[in-house]
């Protein structure tokens, strides 16, 4: 290779990912993520974030006080207080996992209820499948326990860290069109809610609904504004095994593939690469507990990482953007892939090593991972790859699903952007591509109105909200498109604002949510500025002002939302032309 001339920056890039190839490759315990909630005096004057430390208008929320219920009990007491005073509330978990500004109380007078010590196994039935949790047990916790009797979840997320409410709330999901889907709420059959209620009633009140009462579909996807869910029933499954093997191949036929693919094998998925043309494909099936194989699921996204390391990452990243260094980001994308293929992504045959294909293990090993949430003392200097507290990474979040009778349609536009811009979405390599899980109609209220394919994109995000990205435009033709021209449902835990604009538009059911949110809450202490923003009850959910569509808070009307000195103007999509994007036009393009 000595005769091989790197483009600017790209060498450091090398450096970089091989040593975080070489740390990442063992199993290492870090520091725990911090709380989300920040308190001046003890429980009171508060602030809250997400685990991200930034909420997509970059605003700091506000509370007088915070709330740790250890019981049920202690969790009525708080609700009945409060809604005495007439104050607001909003519910916080113990890692603040979601994106848009759902933990706000909205105002400064208002109380988080944290649930994170509400973290009990309250009712194991082994006879009968039936497992019932608090609300604030995070997934990997109840994982365990039910592996622990031989039961298990058949779908998750694949991160650890989410609480049981928070995985109803935003209605998280694994990959399936199998049975009653992927999301977890389809697996839920009976749940506790704490409400507001008449001072009659003790100004607060336990609703105990199933799957009998139709106010459970909308309980069972409320976004944190019906009240307080306590307790959780889950049917669960006997344990069993999967049997995994991933394949690449060209994404040419990727729109057909699609539509096909999820029939076949029960947890199937895609990782696409559309800069290099290229799909991993996930061929993933249920196989009986009895098979031979005990792999595990460590993915390198999600373990403990040096900030050094990280900080590394970020720095060689930040200088391809200021340099608009496209050919050396490419290169950085496809060595990225490349050192994590041969890492195998963090999967092993036997907990320690990769030996080939198929991987074969218990489904409680393989179905989600997050060992950087792992903490033993041994290495407390490394964290989480996004830990604000350090200079690691920094993105923006764009999470979709496009319904199969579109999705091919949807999937051929975004390869046209790719033969117009070849290396525009080079930034996605840094982040493993964009991750495609299934995901099947839903009796929410505000769940999936048909199955889809869900699109989830991580890229770069800039420490300045007035600073664009490398091919601004394209992602957010992507984004518009996807939401506009092919009527996509956005993930509620996720997203930036443009994604949100009309949503309610797009569920059939929303009038039948809106009545059970005011027969549960009619005086709305449960809600804040954001949930009545998405929930068609208030305006002002684009923020227009000077750079505004940068960060996705606005679709760019006026030159001035894009940055102009910088040389980025409003201008029409590429291949959607009805999308308005902040397009570079100055003469030094890369």
């Amino acid at each position: 290779m000595k005769n091989v001339r790197f483009p600017n920056g790209v060498v450091r890039q090398i450096l970089t990912s091989y040593c975080i190839f070489l740390i990442m490759i063992y199993l290492v315990e870090g520091s725990l993520p911090q709380d989300p909630i920040k308190c001046i005096t003890k429980n009171s004057n508060c602030t809250i974030t997400n685990i991200y430390g930034s909420f997509p208008d970059r605003s700091i929320c506000r509370a007088a006080e915070v709330a740790y219920p250890t019981t049920e009990e202690e969790l009525i007491s708080a609700v009945g207080k409060a809604t005495k005073e007439k104050r607001k509330m909003r519910v916080a978990t113990r890692y603040s996992q979601s994106i848009p500004k759902l933990v706000c109380p909205g105002e400064d007078d208002g109380l988080i209820i944290s649930t994170k010590l509400l973290n009990k196994v309250q009712m194991m039935d082994r006879q009968n499948m039936k497992m019932r949790v608090d609300s604030g047990l995070i997934l990997r916790d109840l994982i365990d326990e039910a592996a622990q009797v031989d039961l298990a979840l058949p779908h998750s997320p694949y991160w650890w860290g989410m609480s049981v409410g928070g995985l109803l709330g935003t209605g998280a999901h694994g990959s399936s069109l199998w049975g009653l889907g992927s999301a977890v709420n389809n697996y839920v059959v009976e749940l506790r809610i704490v409400t507001p209620a008449t001072e009659e009633e003790g100004y607060a009140k336990v609703r105990t609904l199933d799957t009998a009462n139709p106010e459970f579909n909308a309980a069972k996807l409320s976004l944190g504004v019906l009240g307080v869910i306590s307790q959780v029933t889950f049917k669960l499954q006997p344990m069993f095994k999967r049997n995994i093997a991933f394949v690449e191949k060209s994404d040419s036929n990727l729109g057909d593939e699609v539509i096909t693919f999820g029939r076949k094998h029960e947890f199937a998925d895609f990782s696409w690469f559309p800069s290099q043309k290229t799909v991993l494909y996930r061929i993933d099936n249920r196989v009986p507990l009895s098979s031979s194989g005990n792999a595990l699921n460590d993915y390198l996204g999600f373990r403990p990482t040096s900030p050094l390391i990280l900080s590394s990452m970020r720095t060689s990243e930040e200088t391809q953007e200021a340099l608009r260094d496209s050919d050396g980001k490419c290169i950085s994308g496809k060595l990225t892939k490349s050192l994590l293929d041969t890492a195998k992504y963090g999967y092993t045959n036997n907990g320690i090593i990769f030996t080939g294909y198929p991987l074969i293990g218990p489904q409680n090993r393989l179905q989600a991972s997050g060992s950087c949430l792992i903490n033993d003392g041994i290495l407390d200097d490394l964290v989480c790859p996004w830990d604000p507290r350090i200079k690691g990474l920094f993105f923006h979040q764009t999470t979709f699903s496009i319904g199969l009778s579109k999705v091919k349609n949807f999937i051929q536009d975004v390869q046209k952007l790719v033969v117009l811009q070849p290396k525009a979405l080079c930034g996605l390599d840094l982040y493993s591509g964009i991750l495609m899980r299934y995901v099947t109609a839903s009796n929410s209220y505000l769940g999936h109105q048909e199955d889809a394919v869900d699109f989830d994109i991580t890229y770069y995000r800039s420490k300045n909200p007035l600073t664009p990205r490398l091919y601004e435009d394209i992602l957010e033709e992507i984004e518009q498109m996807a939401m506009f021209k092919y009527g996509g449902e956005p993930h509620w835990g996720k997203n930036r604002n443009v994604a949100f604009i009309d949503v309610i538009k797009k569920y059939k059911d929303a009038d039948k949510f809106l009545k059970v949110k005011e027969t549960y809450d009619p005086l709305g202490l449960f809600s804040n500025e954001w949930t009545d923003q998405i929930l068609g009850l208030k305006s002002g959910l684009s923020i227009v002002k000077e750079g505004c569509a940068l960060e996705g808070l606005c679709i760019c009307s006026d030159d001035s939302h894009c940055a102009p000195k910088k040389g980025y103007f409003c201008k029409p999509g590429k291949v959607y032309v009805e999308a308005r994007v902040c397009t570079l036009l100055s003469s030094n393009v890369l």
